[in-house]
């Protein structure tokens, strides 16, 4: 038998070149890892969003999303995988959000849930998204307990909260209207009251001396031309109106028909153009102050920009039959665009923890957020937009009141 002569140089050769394959194997086995939904070739994302029911006008939330995936997909994917967007309808209705949401987690096997619409329906699915361990990311909802990074850690929001909102209008109110008299109106929900606490917190000490009155409304309420008169008998000249469009329409006809001419601020969420202060009548809406934190692609001062140029010819591509200067399809396209950022940065690592972590590691400079604008997170900081601007209405359009306000 003949035996090779094994010397100290073939033996460190010998294991160095066993050492390079045992690491090439071990290596090429940790550089993809997947959790359920995410595969080589397919990353598998849940949505929810009312396509019926009574605010069936938010499902175009859901076609944009789908729409900006597809164009992503055309594209040739996410780091070669392509996104298949599952979503599904609950008509507003959060027992329904919790039978869709289970559908998703445990028949469709979603990797994770992106966008689900609304504050009820969210709080219907929070606790049980963060006992499954799956990503309850970016939601559609101004609430400020998205952000609860301790209690729910997989949870987190997108848009700018409804308490930062009124932080703003507040901050506004002490700079430029110091001596005001302030009568507040709002929403009796947690809409209303999130708001509304944002407003006090951001006065300050001076609630006492500035606040003269507070009224609230409640959703059944045919009107609010009452709680208008009382207002208006305290003598108010700053109006801070935290209503929903349906009765912000109603309000910003009301006040010049029972001569009260205030400094009008109004919630956000009833800034439209077209479906509340078109029906109202533009010249009773003229000089509204509300805040922004998307660009308006109808916006004089922004159509010959590429950010819009880019938007409006994915929208026509993509989803034809969308109205581009529909902001709510600005903020499907925008959220869209922030899970692809993440899904990107998570390379071959489609783990529902690693996606998390990024999630809470972000600085973003959007391309329709308004200028000025970011997108910011930690592990700390589960509230990626804190930034508005003011606004007023010119009785055509929205100009900037001086500078982008918030953290």
């Amino acid at each position: 038998m003949h035996f090779k002569k094994i010397t100290r140089r073939t033996a460190i050769a010998g294991a160095a070149a066993a050492a390079a394959l045992a690491g090439f194997s071990t290596g090429a086995l940790a550089q993809k890892k997947y959790d359920t939904g995410a595969t080589d070739k397919t990353i598998k994302i849940g949505h929810i969003v009312p396509y019926s029911g009574p605010v069936s006008a938010y499902g175009t939330i859901g076609k944009s999303i789908v729409a900006y995936f597809a164009k992503v997909n055309e594209e040739g994917g996410i780091n070669g995988r392509k996104v298949e967007v599952l979503s599904l309808d609950d008509a507003y209705n959060p027992a329904k959000t919790v039978e869709v949401a289970r559908k998703l987690v445990e028949q469709d096997e979603i990797f994770l849930l992106f966008a689900p619409l609304g504050t009820g329906q969210n709080t219907a699915i929070v606790k049980y998204m963060n006992a499954k361990k799956v990503p309850h990311l970016f939601l559609a909802t101004g609430a400020t307990r998205w952000g609860d990074y301790k209690n729910f850690p997989w949870t987190m929001g997108w848009q700018p909260t409804y308490q930062a909102e009124g932080k703003i209008y507040a901050e506004h109110i002490l700079k430029n209207h110091p001596n005001a008299k302030i009568a507040i109106l709002y929403q009796n929900d947690d809409f209303g009251k999130d708001n509304l606490k944002g407003v006090l917190d951001g006065l300050g000490d001076k609630v006492k001396t500035m606040v003269v009155s507070q009224l609230s409304y409640e959703v059944t309420d045919p009107t609010v031309d009452s709680q208008l008169t009382m207002l208006k008998g305290t003598g108010a000249d700053v109006f801070v109106n935290l209503s929903t469009p349906k009765f912000a329409a109603m309000i910003i006809k009301k006040l010049p028909e029972i001569g009260w001419k205030p400094v009008h601020y109004l919630s956000s969420v009833s800034q439209s153009i077209q479906s509340v202060l078109t029906p109202a009548g533009l010249d009773n809406a003229s000089g509204v102050i509300t805040s922004v934190y998307l660009r308006d692609p109808n916006d004089p001062r922004f159509k010959d920009t590429k950010e819009v140029a880019d938007y409006r010819a994915w929208i026509q591509k993509y989803y034809a039959a969308g109205n581009p200067g529909d902001s709510l399809n600005v903020i499907g396209y925008s959220s869209a665009q922030t899970l692809h950022k993440v899904l990107e940065r998570a390379g071959d690592n489609l783990t529902r923890a690693n996606v998390m972590k990024i999630a809470a590691g972000l600085d973003l400079q959007l391309p329709m957020l308004y200028p000025g604008i970011n997108l910011k997170t930690a592990a700390d900081d589960y509230y990626p937009i804190e930034r508005m601007q003011p606004v007023r209405f010119n009785g055509k359009t929205y100009e900037p009141m001086g500078p982008v306000l918030g953290r």
